[in-house]
């Protein structure tokens, strides 16, 4: 998703935010497969298990850019936040937005015990309106609007991926 997103334990609290504009981006960027290094990342349902290819998103830099300006999202495709926030720490609320990013995204919340702590579904193309994670979170995976409802992803879902890739 990112967008941009606000950064720290509340936006309310810190009024930190984090802003990424268009800088030009070509056309490639908008190919869910033009950057580099992906890696799998598996989520454990009632329904089985479920694998996506993602990017890593963990410098700053890449947490703010996140997804922005990506159209034709692949089914199997998603970026993962982390560590959350950039640079590790503590894990934290965390609070994305849709700004500059033109395809609708599922945005799950991952507590640090690799857990789902919330599902942010569809969320809408452009908007700024933050989206909370509700809680202090070490992860966040983006993926195809709907795709968690047509898959069966549910909060308490747990979620792995290899922790030494990156």
């Amino acid at each position: 998703m990112p967008r941009t997103f606000v950064v720290a334990v509340s936006a309310a609290l810190l009024g930190l935010c984090a802003g990424c504009t268009n800088d030009g981006t070509t056309a490639a960027a908008n190919d869910a497969t033009a950057t580099a290094k992906a890696i799998p990342l598996t989520i454990k349902s009632a329904n089985g298990a479920h694998v996506f290819q993602v990017e890593l998103a963990q410098s700053a830099a890449e947490q703010e850019r996140g997804l922005m300006y990506r159209r034709n999202l692949a089914d199997d495709f998603g970026m993962l936040f982390w560590p959350y926030p950039a640079g590790g720490g503590a894990p934290r609320e965390a609070s994305f937005w849709m700004k500059n990013t033109p395809s609708p995204l599922d945005i799950i919340f991952i507590r640090a015990d690799g857990t789902i702590a919330r599902i942010a579904e569809n969320a809408v193309p452009f908007d700024t309106t933050p989206i909370s994670s509700g809680e202090p979170v070490g992860a966040v995976l983006e993926i195809r609007g709907g795709r968690s409802s047509e898959l069966g992803i549910a909060e308490g879902d747990k979620v792995s991926w290899d922790h030494s890739a990156g």
